[in-house]
């Protein structure tokens, strides 16, 4: 507890001095006319004067201005204020895909303006054929946005080229919003306070949207100017356009690229008073678990806790917990594990949610879809708080977040309490990230976490490393990191390191990498798959554009990859074959080949009473997938895969990212993963299934249900949740979690249940 004193006390000191890191002294203008006349002190553009909005240049350059507003924007939108026909929009998209560089065939206007207290962006989508609009999502977040017809766009607020959030909504209305640190890190769980409505027209639909300042990070100074690009996506055509041209290698991942985006100026923020947010919170629980001594049988209990969110300057914000609670939080979706080696979970609590791709090292990212390769993850916030799948609960904790200058800064202490189901201590977590803007979009950095009392046998644990980013045009990067940690009773090498070439262009593709994992590499705050590790790996691609109505792009990609233990054994080694077609209507099919190589060091326990001897072991695997596109009333992947495995073979039937769409409002999400395995030590089949069904009843408000069945623990669960997001930034939650064998006679083996109810408030200064 005391270094979480130390790290408040920190904090308050820095918010005493912050002036000096960067708040600009000058107040805020009161009831100012649009400053149709002035120019930005930015030195060799071309500027857009009022009432045009947009200039483009003969080397590809585009600027924009955003235009001042004397009175709030009225956000219904049907873009009826009188300043749309005063003020030119911003317009000439220009295709990424399917042909890059020519004029998008739906012509997009936009618009982007501000006052004292918020930046609007408004946008008017025509449709030469409305009735084939692909919209079918309204859940926040929910990555089925991106497959709908879309609109994003990006603000690089402190126009470094490198960091930005975006914004993205549909024809339906509903909100994604994204934050990015570095190119290809982005933050989809990051949820800031801001609004958008959208009405549709005879010939399109359009958009208007309401940021507030106070959601945003940005540099010191009233005059500002941003780094600014949208994206327009037609699913319905296979359409990729954007507003400052963006080449058909990053595709729909331009939007995340700053250096590609326009220039954007005559902006001006608000002087305003420092971010202050308190967000309190009430939760009760009736709860049964069968599977501890003694049992519970509907135990009631109930908590208070404390969010505190803090600006100690416009760039650096601080946040504060007190009896943190994430009841409300999804269950994990389960997975089939046939290998030796650990799961990845990604992580879904809030507090952990906002800049943490801050804290990403060496390349490697916990992202919205998994954990990546075999390179470990110095810091992976599911270690605190949760024990070998038991909650420990959070007493407090603090995080500093944010940027100075060309630094990037993230820390975080907090305090976890005993976990009486182990009898371990409380322990403490520690966590400091640091990272240096070089070159036109590179970096260096360094970072370090500590564990006080790890809940092992080894006591206590620091790791620390240094890793760089080196990004050259726009498909080069080089990413290189090297780590090393103490555990006590822990000898040998617990060090790691990473060097990654890539060269990812839209026709060719080349990569290769050397990872090293010691065999005592222990980051107790961080995820290792595996160690003892000498991973080398390389993969070539090419992929044509055919002049054809029907394929718009083949890929061939060959890879190989060989692991080796520390003195020099061969574990693995794997030969990859792929063929892929990506048709016009968004549909695309996947053939692969894969030869492998495994030796087992030790017996491994496939299932629980099948068994493979120590041994090498050569197999290989034929795989046929195929993608429907997000345009039909039933998407998703299904594939197949059969081969040999191990002394035997396997077949295996998966059903991935499954979309029913019954109504523009009620939709089934079916998964499926069948495996067959027939082994000389034994035969199996294992399942797994599961179904999530929605009922969005607006965009602040839905109720979900997800079931899952496991046949390797025989366990049947569900998770129903209703979340009301009644007022920006207040919530109220509902939610019922239940745990059951289906095996046990009359279906009444009930495990664990709970009935939650929680509520919470952002009370905004």
């Amino acid at each position: 507890m005391f270094s979480i004193l130390r790290i408040v006390g920190f904090l308050v000191a820095i918010s005493l001095v912050s002036p000096s890191i960067g708040e600009s002294g000058q107040s805020a203008p009161e009831n100012r006319q649009p400053d149709v006349g002035s120019l930005s002190s930015d030195e060799g553009l071309s500027l857009p004067v009022i009432p045009s909005t947009i200039v483009r240049d003969g080397s590809g350059n585009v600027t924009v201005r955003a235009v001042r507003l004397v009175n709030p924007l009225l956000i219904d939108g049907k873009l009826d204020d009188e300043v749309y026909s005063r003020v030119q929009p911003m317009s000439d998209f220009i295709q990424t895909d399917p042909v890059v560089g020519e004029p998008a065939t739906e012509q997009t206007d936009v618009w982007i303006f501000f006052d004292d207290k918020n930046i609007y962006f408004s946008a008017r989508c025509w449709e030469t054929q409305p009735d084939r609009i692909v919209a079918n999502e309204l859940r926040r977040d929910h990555r089925n946005i991106i497959q709908n017809d879309n609109i994003a766009f990006l603000f690089d607020t402190f126009h470094d080229r490198r960091s930005g959030v975006v914004f993205e909504t549909t024809p339906l209305g509903p909100r994604l919003d994204v934050q990015f640190a570095t190119e290809n890190q982005n933050n989809y769980d990051w949820n800031p306070i801001w609004q958008v409505k959208v009405e549709q027209f005879e010939n399109g639909w359009t958009v208007e949207a309401e940021i507030p300042f106070k959601s945003l990070r940005f540099q010191s100074g009233q005059k500002q100017t941003w780094g600014f690009n949208v994206r327009r996506s037609s699913r319905w055509k296979n359409e990729l356009s954007f507003l400052a041209e963006v080449p058909n290698s990053v595709g729909m991942g331009g939007i995340f690229r700053p250096t590609l985006a326009a220039t954007m100026v005559g902006l001006e923020v608000p002087n305003q008073s420092k971010t202050f947010e308190i967000k309190p919170y009430v939760v009760s629980e009736l709860a049964t678990d069968r599977l501890v001594t003694p049992k519970v049988n509907n135990q009631f209990s109930g908590d208070v806790g404390l969010d505190v969110k803090y600006g100690v300057t416009q760039s650096l914000i601080a946040d504060f917990t007190y009896n943190t609670d994430f009841a409300q939080v999804e269950v994990d979706s389960q997975q089939v594990n046939l290998t030796r080696f650990s799961l990845f979970f990604p992580e879904k609590r809030d507090f952990f949610l906002e800049n943490k791709g801050i804290f990403s090292f060496g390349g490697t990212s916990s992202s919205w879809w998994g954990g990546g390769n075999d390179a470990p993850i110095l810091f992976y916030s599911r270690r605190i708080g949760l024990n070998n799948g038991r909650e420990v609960p959070i007493k407090a904790g603090a995080r500093l977040t944010g940027r100075i200058g060309p630094f990037t800064l993230g820390a975080l202490n907090i305090h976890a309490g005993e976990d009486l189901a182990s009898e371990s201590p409380g322990t403490n977590f520690t966590v400091f990230r640091l990272r240096r803007d070089v070159l036109r979009k590179s970096s260096i950095g360094l970072i370090f976490t500590g564990r006080s009392v790890a809940q092992t046998s080894h006591g206590s644990n620091l790791a620390y490393g240094v890793d760089g980013r080196f990004a050259f045009f726009e498909d080069l990067t080089i990413n290189a990191f090297w780590a090393s940690t103490q555990t006590k009773n822990l000898q040998g090498d617990n060090s790691s390191y990473r060097a990654k070439f890539d060269y990812d262009a839209d026709r060719y593709g080349f990569a290769v990498e050397h990872l090293a994992v010691g065999d005592n590499f222990n980051p107790e705050v961080g995820f290792v798959r595996r160690d003892d590790l000498r991973r080398s790996f390389a993969q070539v691609r090419f992929s044509p554009r055919p002049k054809s109505t029907l394929v718009r792009k083949y890929s061939f990609v060959g890879s190989v990859g060989y692991n080796q233990d520390g003195d020099g054994l061969l574990e693995t080694r794997e030969l990859n074959a792929e063929f892929s077609v990506d048709f016009e209507n968004s549909d695309a099919a996947r053939f692969e080949y894969v030869d492998s190589y495994e030796f087992l060091q030790e017996p491994f326990a496939i299932a629980s009473d099948t068994v493979l001897p120590v041994g090498g072991y050569n197999f290989s695997r034929l795989h046929l997938g195929y993608s429907f596109g997000r345009q039909r009333d039933f998407s998703g992947i299904v594939f197949i895969e059969t081969g040999s495995f191990y002394t035997g073979k396997r077949t295996t039937l998966n059903i991935m990212s499954g979309l029913a769409n019954i109504t523009s409002r009620f939709s089934i999400e079916p998964s499926l993963s069948l495996n067959w395995v027939d082994l000389d030590e034994g035969s199996f089949v294992a399942k797994l299934a599961g179904a999530r069904l929605t009922y969005t009843m607006t965009t602040m408000m839905f109720a979900s249900a997800f079931f899952q069945y496991n046949s390797s623990n025989n366990t049947l669960s569900s998770n129903i949740r209703l979340r009301w997001e009644y007022h920006p930034g207040s919530e109220l939650f509902v939610v019922y979690n239940e745990e059951r064998d289906p095996l046990r006679q009359r279906f009444s083996g009930l495990s664990n249940r709970s009935f939650i109810v929680k509520f919470n408030r952002l009370i905004r200064f």
